[in-house]
């Protein structure tokens, strides 16, 4: 797990954005998992600068997202196709054809629907690179605390944390979605590369155990340890409570050496 300590958020979408330039620029027909939430919107914003200033093409990517609430219409504006459109998709020149949620309308079963959707992006030859956020009880997508770590897209039942955090989205007299489908920790750990932002002291608990806990399923992101390639993000104040942190920024300096050698990534 390789950690990047910034000084604030900016810097950290700033960094994020490099990550996701590169691989579309190196790659013919990149496949990027994305991810919803109030962290990645400035990552989208400076997404869209490099698009408008030429730096990026969006054409001939695909893309698939961590999650969706269940049985909601995607022109809700809480849905997160409606996210995604708005913060994405309607800026750049991707076509909406190849962007893909884990969907389950009304009466459609939601098992079959995650199979349906592992099959999708295995057929798309499988994530390059999946952005995540972290959620204050560690989660990542709507994988809750208590989550198999061998878990594959599926309907989620939200917890009481994660219902009150998002509240703040939705008005008093809203309907408030309390089931969702999201990849499973599985699918997320099956992505060749992952990318996770954190900012902000309330996530710095959740970093922790994700960094330097035991892995469990009690902190869903604590699996990223697992991973050959995940890269952690993070502003001070979601650092705050890691310790060694000169240890991290030492690292990053001899990494950054290689990287302007060779790029981000070892295999594109």
């Amino acid at each position: 797990m390789q950690v990047i300590i910034f000084d604030d958020a900016q810097q950290v979408a700033d960094s994020a954005a490099k990550w996701v330039a590169e691989l579309i620029n190196k790659k013919a027909k990149p496949v990027l998992g994305l991810a919803t939430g109030s962290t990645p919107i400035s990552l989208y914003q400076a997404l869209v600068k490099k698009y408008q200033t030429e730096e990026i093409s969006f054409k001939d990517t695909c893309t698939f997202n961590l999650d969706e609430y269940l049985g909601i219409d995607e022109n809700n504006v809480q849905s997160y196709r409606h996210f995604m459109n708005t913060n994405l998709f309607d800026h750049v020149d991707i076509d909406k054809s190849k962007t893909f949620l884990p969907t389950c309308a009304q009466g459609e079963n939601p098992r079959a629907q995650g199979l349906a959707y592992e099959q999708m992006i295995k057929e798309a030859g499988g994530i390059d690179l999946q952005i995540l956020g972290i959620g204050a009880n560690g989660h990542i997508g709507f994988n809750e605390p208590t989550s198999s770590l061998a878990s594959r897209t599926r309907i989620k039942t939200l917890t009481q944390q994660t219902l009150t955090d998002n509240s703040r989205l939705f008005s008093a007299d809203e309907f408030q979605p309390t089931l969702a489908m999201t990849m499973g920790i599985a699918t997320i750990l099956d992505a060749r590369y992952v990318l996770l932002m954190a900012t902000g002291e309330n996530k710095a608990k959740a970093v922790k155990d994700m960094v330097t806990g035991a892995v469990s399923a009690m902190c869903p992101a604590s699996a990223l340890q697992m991973h050959e390639n995940a890269i952690v993000l993070l502003d001070k104040a979601a650092a705050s409570q890691l310790e060694d942190q000169e240890y991290y920024l030492w690292a990053d300096q001899q990494n950054n050496k290689i990287n302007d050698e060779f790029g981000l990534y070892h295999n594109y």
